[in-house]
């Protein structure tokens, strides 16, 4: 059976953003990521177990970005740097086909929002396979875990915003 998922994209406004996952914390992340990458983002992943919300929260982004990654004039490719207060994080997405996540932050313990499992990891898994995206994730500072999942959700809005425009 396939969950209701739904997720739409407004490239290059500071447009409106309405952000409905089910687990509040991937909401706000959700709603930084929208902010940073200037576009509007409009997303809703129909009630489950908040571990299944994160991923097809992950997949509906992903599913959203394809074509918009992939398009004959996109750049395939972008970079983002980005900080949230003491945390600095540096995310590169690539329109390669293969579903690959990178990362040197371990968040396995973070336990974010009350979740099982890491927030962060299960929601970039789900964007880079249904995006075909390879994503990898610096983190060069931070203590706190809300910032530095602030700062890999700003730093990947970016990235998907540069890589998303016309070359």
């Amino acid at each position: 059976m396939t969950r209701e998922r739904a997720a739409s994209i407004t490239l290059g406004a500071d447009g409106e953003s309405s952000i409905a996952t089910g687990v509040a914390v991937l909401d706000h992340l959700l709603a930084e990521l929208a902010g940073a990458g200037r576009f509007g983002l409009q997303l809703e992943v129909a009630p489950d177990e908040p571990e299944s919300e994160v991923d097809a929260a992950g997949a509906s982004l992903g599913d959203a970005l394809r074509p918009l990654l992939t398009g004959e004039q996109a750049a395939g490719r972008g970079v983002g740097v980005v900080a949230a207060d003491e945390a600095l994080a540096m995310v590169v997405v690539e329109a390669s086909g293969q579903a690959l996540v990178a990362s040197n932050a371990d968040l396995t313990s973070t336990r974010a929002g009350g979740l099982r499992t890491d927030l962060a990891a299960g929601f970039l898994n789900g964007l880079a396979e249904a995006a075909g995206l390879t994503i990898h994730v610096r983190l060069f500072e931070g203590e706190d875990s809300q910032h530095v999942l602030e700062a890999i959700f700003k730093a990947l809005g970016v990235a998907l915003a540069d890589a998303c425009t016309v070359d």
